[in-house]
């Protein structure tokens, strides 16, 4: 807490500086994070992002009470295909598939209160507040509920690989002018940059929003074999099939002299 009231008090003194509150009609929101850069070794095991900030509001009025708060954090992008399979002749094979060009690798939406309460399904779908509105660009034609039905299947997959989350009341909002939430980033994520999108909300319009980001990247051996791998792929690969023969043959040895 006394982080935030020290981010608090940063956040006061640069509106005193600022031009007149006359001048300015928008409030102003400034976001922070307690970590911007995560570092993933040998036996990560996750770690847990504080997202805060404040919402000045220029005129003087205690913005807090008069404005809902959404934070999204979402992972690097990229584009993945998605199977549906069936069972046929007693044996689960692929059928149907689709390809989705900008399916983020982590989504997490926190909020003061339920977004279905904050705003309405229009400015939640611009905005991506919540898992039912991620946009994730379907390639190709697709039939509207065959997209549908990949999409909840993504969705549903990457929520119990813990991937995909949220949580409507995970936003505090302290003393009027601070908010703060907490969002758990499990031991699978993706490396690369992670954006937090904070967003203010009054009347069912959002009316102020910052990016703030974090840097999700491997260290120490774990760096080594990722860099190895995509500069020298060819000996990766010959390193990786030398290594899975040779433990076969151990394996091997060890169960014929049992």
């Amino acid at each position: 807490m006394n982080l935030v009231r020290s981010f608090l008090a940063i956040c006061v003194m640069a509106l005193c500086l600022a031009e007149p509150a006359s001048a300015q009609r928008d409030p102003i929101l400034v976001p922070e994070v307690s970590q911007h850069e995560v570092q993933v070794r040998q036996g990560f095991v996750g770690t847990e992002l504080l997202l805060f900030g404040a919402i000045l509001d220029p005129s003087g009025a205690r913005a807090g009470r008069d404005y809902e708060i959404v934070v999204v954090l979402k992972g690097p992008t990229g584009a993945i295909r998605v199977r549906e399979k069936e069972r046929i002749g007693g044996i689960w094979i692929n059928a149907t598939t689709t390809d989705f060009r900008s399916a983020p690798s982590f989504f997490a939406v926190a909020s003061s209160a339920p977004i279905s309460e904050i705003v309405d399904e229009r400015t939640a779908a611009i905005y991506e507040l919540g898992l039912g509105f991620i946009q994730l660009s379907p390639t190709g034609t697709i039939d509207p509920e065959e997209q549908t039905k990949f999409t909840e299947g993504l969705v549903d997959l990457r929520q119990r690989e813990g991937l995909y989350k949220e949580d409507m009341g995970g936003v505090q909002i302290n003393e009027q002018v601070l908010y703060q939430a907490r969002i758990s980033l499990p031991s699978n994520v993706q490396t690369g940059t992670y954006t937090a999108e904070t967003f203010a909300i009054t009347r069912g319009r959002v009316i102020a929003s910052a990016i703030a980001e974090v840097e999700v990247r491997k260290v120490g051996f774990e760096r080594f074999v990722e860099v190895f791998s995509q500069k020298q792929a060819f000996f990766y690969g010959l390193i990786a099939v030398f290594l899975s023969i040779f433990m076969g043959w151990m394996a091997g040895r060890v169960f014929a002299m049992m």
